[in-house]
């Protein structure tokens, strides 16, 4: 991992499953990340902004608002900016190929590394059996999971008190849990299938919150990971090598959470 000193600069960074609009986005880590990152292209690899969340109520803080400015900002001073919707933020595969102040939309993309080699850029819902084919489901384990969230949030507020690093709960559960061990699995046999079938070298993806990178069958698989749980990010160096980089690794970095929010409309 890097010490993450200064800005660090590479060709590509991708990163997805922000979740903006939700009390368990990690804005202040994702700032920071913004801020001390220079890229020629961004990927926003789907659940950028909340939709389900903020149909239910309205939670949006200046941090979060910072977030979309730094993002925009990027754009403005020539950086490629590639919006991918998920789930969460379906709403805007309304208006694919379309740009929103210079960030693009689009439904997927084929992106050429340095090296040559090319990647399948999807947010991977369509792999989700639950999300497809029974919705109603899917967002009752996002009240679920937005439960446990909260619990890992007071959780980690008592570990900052005691001079400890962030710790995810969930992704702990995770790698414990023997259907969501399986579940992790069969999404990245099927994402990866997808990629042969599209022949390309490999896919990057987010969706499922658990950042990876490994060779599936000459198919090199990718996951992003998230910013509510990993604060993790997908990145490609000048040479084409490519990198998940962790930023809660320097949590002196980044400053008290705002808890101040913003009123509807205001913002993003």
């Amino acid at each position: 991992m890097h010490g993450f000193r200064g800005v660090s600069r590479y060709r590509t960074v991708w990163i997805s499953d922000t979740h903006l609009g939700t009390r368990g986005c990690k804005a202040d880590f994702l700032l920071d990340f913004l801020r001390h990152t220079e890229c020629e292209t961004l990927y926003l690899v789907g659940d950028i902004i909340d939709g389900w969340r903020l149909k239910k109520s309205w939670y949006w803080t200046e941090t979060q608002n910072e977030v979309v400015q730094e993002v925009l900002k990027k754009s403005r001073k020539g950086c490629q900016v590639i919006y991918v919707p998920g789930n969460h933020d379906e709403v805007m595969r309304d208006y694919t190929n379309l740009f929103f102040g210079g960030v693009l939309v689009k439904d997927e993309v084929i992106h050429q590394g340095a090296d040559g080699r090319t990647y399948l850029i999807i947010h991977g819902d369509k792999f989700d059996s639950v999300v497809k084919y029974a919705k109603w489901l899917a967002h009752l384990g996002d009240w679920a999971y937005t439960v446990l969230l909260s619990t890992n949030h007071y959780f980690n507020l008592v570990r900052r008190w005691l001079k400890l690093p962030y710790w995810s709960l969930s992704a702990f559960l995770k790698q414990k849990v023997k259907n969501a061990v399986e579940f992790i699995s069969h999404f990245e046999t099927a994402v990866a299938h997808e990629a042969r079938e599209r022949g390309v070298d490999g896919v990057v993806c987010g969706h499922i919150h658990h950042a990876e990178m490994r060779e599936i069958d000459g198919i090199l698989y990718c996951n992003d990971g998230d910013w509510v749980e990993s604060c993790t990010a997908l990145v490609e160096h000048a040479d084409g090598k490519l990198e998940i980089v962790r930023w809660t690794d320097a949590p002196e970095r980044v400053a008290v959470s705002s808890s101040k929010r913003l009123p509807a409309g205001v913002g993003a």
